[in-house]
């Protein structure tokens, strides 16, 4: 699986060997990309390489840089950014992102000073109202039907889309599934903002934002970030396996945002706006 994953020695004691046995363990790659508007340097984020351009699409149209993807004029991995220990010359990383905004579009003011964890969100709208007010969409007006079945059956579909999950245990996933529960994009980092930051940036590349009747389905906790990043897009409901904070609950409320929590067997709690969930 390239950089998604890599190998490492590790002592196995269990049971049947008390005293150690020797192993090999598959473990998920964290590395930093750091996110270049121009001259600045805009954001560093802790990532699973793997769709950086996916990342830096959603990432900067939840931070309200972009609108869409001809707001990009270019992206591209710099070059020479380490110097090869071996061979003494310049050599390519794949940990630096050059992006160039189109004529137009305004860049921000500063950059941010801080490099942000694969666990903490990364949120340019602070408050409900703001975030009102940065969306673009209208998610009361997306009424297109949900069945509760087909919502219930989406962490299976999940499930077997998380390759990495699979060999580490160490990565969250994010996927983006059709009214009728079609897997359209599956993608997974360890970071769970991450994951859904590189879902959203493929329905942009692919003339879905907004992802209309569309359901995101993600791995792990549903907090204010994810809520956020799920009006931004246009996607009128949004799910987890796990359960939700009280501060998303309220974003979806006053959004118009569809949230179900604890998305598990033939259960499920609907947070927000269950009207679009179809029930037997």
């Amino acid at each position: 699986m390239g950089r998604v994953t890599t190998r490492h020695r590790v002592v196995r004691i269990d049971e049947h060997h008390p005293g150690g046995v020797g192993a090999v363990d598959t473990l998920a790659v964290e590395e930093p990309l750091e996110i270049r508007l121009g001259p600045m340097r805009y954001s560093t984020t802790m990532r699973t390489p793997g769709h950086d351009m996916e990342l830096v699409h959603g990432f900067l149209a939840s931070e309200g840089v972009i609108a869409g993807p001809g707001d990009i004029a270019s992206a591209r991995y710099c070059t020479g950014t380490v110097t090869d220990e071996l061979t003494g010359l310049p050599r390519n990383t794949y940990n630096v992102l050059q992006i160039r905004l189109a004529d137009g579009v305004r860049p921000p003011g500063t950059g941010r000073q801080v490099v942000t964890s694969s666990a903490c969100g990364v949120c340019g709208t602070d408050t409900i109202e703001a975030l009102e007010r940065a969306s673009r969409f209208d998610l009361r007006a997306d009424q297109i039907p949900v069945a509760a079945a087909t919502v219930l059956s989406l962490p299976d579909g999940l499930r077997r889309a998380q390759r990495a999950f699979s060999s580490t245990g160490a990565t969250h996933a994010a996927a983006l599934f059709s009214p009728a529960g079609e897997l359209l994009a599956a993608r997974e980092d360890i970071g769970r903002h991450n994951a859904v930051d590189k879902v959203v940036g493929w329905a942009m590349l692919n003339g879905r934002r907004p992802a209309s009747g569309c359901v995101l389905m993600v791995s792990g906790r549903i907090g204010f970030e994810l809520a956020q990043k799920s009006v931004l897009a246009g996607i009128p409901v949004l799910a987890g396996i796990s359960a939700p904070t009280a501060l998303a609950v309220q974003t979806a409320d006053e959004t118009g945002l569809t949230l179900a929590g604890f998305v598990r067997g033939e259960r499920m709690s609907i947070y927000s706006n269950p009207g679009r969930v179809v029930r037997v």
